[in-house]
């Protein structure tokens, strides 16, 4: 069962679902266009397989894409490849570091319970927010999370896609 768009997350709502309409109404385009072309390459499976997403389809993105590696007993999600705008957003690169280190949101808890979403309902998370960046400016994000798996039941990889820009 899907999350509700106004998921409780501490003492707030926090801007997350993973309702399909919910995304479609909310997100941009490109957003859109990511998670269609990840919808085409699981095609009747819950989720695709990393070997299934080519680099040169996804040239469009590359600059918003992260991918995360994901190891269980103990879990551990390490940033494998970080795109120029979450560098840009965070004013440094997190690659070879854990999600619980160097996380983006309102809170560690908030990050990390998106990723506990992804992992455990193998499903995508849509997340859109207001974020002051290292520089202290005050940013609007979107991101998507979406799992991959080789084998179909455990998620090994999260890819991410964000769009961020600054509020006027």
């Amino acid at each position: 069962m899907p999350i509700p768009p106004d998921q409780i997350s501490g003492t707030a709502p926090y801007p997350r679902t993973t309702d399909l309409a919910v995304f479609l109404s909310r997100s941009r385009s490109r957003t859109q266009a990511i998670y269609q072309y990840w919808n085409a390459k699981r095609g009747t499976r819950k989720m695709p397989a990393r070997r299934d997403i080519d680099p040169v389809d996804m040239k469009a993105w590359l600059a918003g894409i992260q991918l995360i590696n994901v190891f269980h007993n103990p879990r551990r999600l390490i940033y494998r490849l970080v795109g120029q705008v979450d560098v840009e957003f965070r004013g440094y690169n997190p690659t070879g570091r854990s999600v619980e280190e160097c996380g983006v949101g309102p809170t560690l808890a908030d990050c990390l319970q998106n990723y506990e979403i992804v992992l455990s309902q193998r499903t995508f998370v849509f997340d859109f927010a207001e974020h002051k960046n290292a520089s202290g400016l005050l940013l609007t994000q979107e991101c998507i999370l979406l799992p991959l798996s080789d084998d179909n039941d455990m998620v090994n990889m999260v890819m991410t896609y964000a769009e961020v820009d600054a509020i006027n």
